[in-house]
């Protein structure tokens, strides 16, 4: 018998360290190569490490929360050959035994009669539960055993929906509790507590945004944008799609017509070198869209949205935002946007104030579209208003910069066949 330490690898370019999530093992199982071991926490993602070799756990280099620095021991596994072969036969459990709990091995693959004339289920096949890292730690926090899900996607994957699925019949199948009657028709006060450690992308998202706000002094400028026109022509757009093809939002015009006015604002597109104390102008307009997940804000990013046609935008903005809400974004598509843009949909209210996503000294977020009663030549008009909320950074972006640019991007959004054409 021999121990393999497994250290913590460098899991993206720059990491120095890495939190640990979620530990799928405990001390004592055993496990076999390319099983799960742990859910660790990059800057942007969540990250599945799976066993080098086959073993036991001997030791666990800490606990959910802990920072763990590359190259320091992660875990410890006791191996040998025939991995354990070599040991007493009543120590070693079963194969099946050592990967899935007793209660989900019993039943057999045919449906057995249970006294009462009914057949029970078969029982999943065996094996690893393929999932993303976010429906796992969705899974656990649910209580949900992820084997007893038959997934819809490629060789069985289980994906987001299939996991809610559960969780809602769970919820449905369980009785509602019977209220207990008080004195007086008064409910008892509730003095339940819950802690909730910040883990993972959570905690990350909470010390950026903090950081952003303490460290730059946000210029915030709202305008109100007439969507009349544009609404126009995004449901004839929609209307000469292809049955069953995504509609258009408003999103993939607002990229659009950003690109446009970020050649005529340039510094818009920039990014702040804190170390260097240098502003960093981007000619490529690299588009972060703010995209609320399970395990937090991520921004996955649209790259070179100015080599890119409507078409495009709006596939890539769909294509990064399901990735990074299903775990499946890569660390490259989370990291290196030059500007942001952000959208509550129909929650969006009538104005917010979005916090800048640093280094960049831009962000663009659009609110609630609403009909309401204007002034348009003299008359009174129903028209299709929206607020446009942005923040600059003011160290770079004066006051009257910002709102010119602010200013441009309302007139191709308000006149949409201008987002079109290049000078």
């Amino acid at each position: 018998m021999s121990r393999h330490v497994v250290k913590l690898p460098d899991l993206g370019e720059g990491t120095t360290s890495s939190e640990i999530v979620a530990w799928k093992v405990k001390v004592g199982d055993q496990i076999a190569e390319d099983d799960p071991m742990v859910e660790m926490s990059t800057d942007k993602a969540v990250v599945e490490m799976p066993a080098p070799v086959s073993g036991k756990v001997v030791s666990l280099g800490g606990e959910p929360g802990d920072q763990i620095a590359v190259g320091a021991e992660l875990i410890v596994l006791e191996t040998g050959e025939g991995n354990g072969a070599g040991t007493a036969a009543e120590n070693t459990p079963p194969p099946a035994a050592a990967q899935k709990p007793a209660a989900q091995s019993a039943p057999s693959k045919t449906a057995a009669n249970n006294g009462n004339g009914a057949a029970q289920p078969a029982s999943k096949p065996s094996g690893r539960v393929m999932a993303s890292p976010a429906t796992r730690a969705r899974a656990k926090q649910s209580g949900i055993d992820l084997s007893t899900i038959a997934g819809s996607g490629r060789d069985g994957r289980i994906q987001r929906q299939d996991l809610e699925a559960a969780i809602q019949e769970r919820q449905v199948g369980r009785a509602a509790p019977t209220p207990q009657p008080s004195s007086g028709g008064r409910q008892e006060a509730r003095t339940g507590t819950e802690e909730i450690r910040i883990l993972g992308v959570r905690r990350v998202s909470a010390q950026r945004v903090a950081d952003s706000k303490r460290n730059i002094p946000h210029f915030a400028y709202v305008e109100e944008v007439d969507l009349t026109e544009l609404e126009r022509l995004r449901k004839h757009l929609n209307s000469q799609l292809p049955k069953g093809s995504p509609s258009y939002t408003y999103l993939p015009f607002l990229a659009m017509a950003l690109v446009r006015v970020v050649e005529q604002f340039p510094k818009v597109n920039s990014r702040y070198d804190a170390e260097r104390n240098v502003l960093v102008r981007y000619d490529g307009v690299h588009i972060g869209v703010a995209t609320q997940t399970g395990d937090g804000l991520k921004v996955p990013v649209v790259r070179h949205a100015e080599s890119l046609s409507l078409k495009e935008i709006a596939a890539e903005i769909r294509r990064v935002s399901t990735a990074a809400r299903d775990g499946t974004a890569s660390r490259n598509e989370l990291q290196g946007s030059t500007i942001t843009i952000t959208s509550l949909g129909k929650l969006g209210g009538i104005v917010s104030t979005p916090i800048i996503n640093a280094p960049e000294v831009a962000i663009i977020g659009i609110n609630k579209a609403i009909e309401r009663p204007v002034i348009v030549n003299g008359e009174v008009a129903v028209r299709l208003m929206m607020n446009v909320s942005s923040s600059f950074d003011h160290r770079f972006i004066d006051g009257y910069d910002a709102a010119e640019a602010i200013q441009a991007l309302k007139e191709k959004l308000e006149q949409p066949a201008t987002i079109f054409i290049r000078d």
